[in-house]
């Protein structure tokens, strides 16, 4: 079983030892980074990588890439092989990330592997979205799938109704799972792209195409019942815990649009 699972960095860090693990430079470095591929070449959206964020290389793997199983991880974020490894430093959360034994054990009995769900607890997808995004990119994203899959719009109000989400845009999933998926929302996300004026959003904001996409992977798993596990994210490097409680606050008072 051939297995790829794409790396996704803007910055020539160290990577992964298993060979199932491919770094993927994205951004505009003109700097070739040893060792990466880059999703700039074949059938490619990499111009697009300030509004997509990681799906241009979910978009390159899907256009340009043979494999009998996908997945999307990032340079400062893996799966960890079962540990949340919290207070672990980065070397030693390295020898946490999920190994390709695990991944192969795993889908025997799966389709898919994704992030636990994080879970906003007093609010729903909805309403999170709506105190840390501007809420347009999401209510476009329901008219579109109305329009043009209204067999999903059940499972997408069951889905932004919930108090748990898979964050991230993370996934190791059977090739069939991992591009049908992925098809499914590049019908769907440059349609939105042409209904939602973006020129005076913030620089943050404007990766409103990324943000979108994390609640729509939940929805397109809901309505073809696909088959999962879950499994803890290891964040690599040093974690601004202040900084990310006072943006959690800041967020919950309505007076910040960044999300924590």
């Amino acid at each position: 079983m051939k297995t790829e699972i794409y790396v996704v960095s803007h910055k020539n860090v160290k990577m992964p030892s298993e060979k199932v693990y491919i770094p993927v430079q994205v951004g505009k470095n003109t700097e070739n980074f040893k060792g990466f591929e880059r999703d700039n070449t074949g059938v490619n959206i990499s111009a697009k990588n300030p509004n997509y964020c990681e799906l241009t290389v979910q978009y390159w793997a899907w256009k340009n890439r043979i494999a009998d199983v996908k997945g999307l991880v990032h340079y400062r974020r893996y799966f960890s092989n079962g540990k949340a490894a919290f207070f672990k430093t980065p070397a030693e959360k390295f020898n946490e990330i999920l190994t390709s034994n695990k991944i192969a054990d795993l889908l025997e009995e799966n389709d898919a592997i994704l992030p636990r769900k994080r879970n906003y607890y007093i609010e729903t997808s909805w309403s999170h979205y709506e105190h840390a995004h501007h809420i347009e990119g999401l209510e476009v994203a329901k008219e579109v799938i109305g329009e043009r899959y209204p067999e999903y719009i059940p499972s997408f109000e069951e889905v932004v109704n919930r108090k748990a989400v898979h964050m991230f845009n993370m996934m190791i999933a059977k090739s069939e799972v991992f591009d049908s998926y992925t098809e499914w929302l590049f019908d769907i996300l440059p349609e939105v792209e042409k209904r939602v004026d973006i020129s005076e959003y913030s620089d943050y904001e404007k990766r409103i195409f990324g943000f979108i996409s994390e609640i729509l992977l939940d929805v397109w798993f809901e309505k073809n019942q696909i088959k999962y596990a879950e499994l803890p994210v290891l964040f690599i490097g040093k974690q601004n815990w202040v900084r990310k409680i006072g943006l959690f606050f800041l967020r919950k008072m309505g007076l910040s649009k960044k999300a924590v």
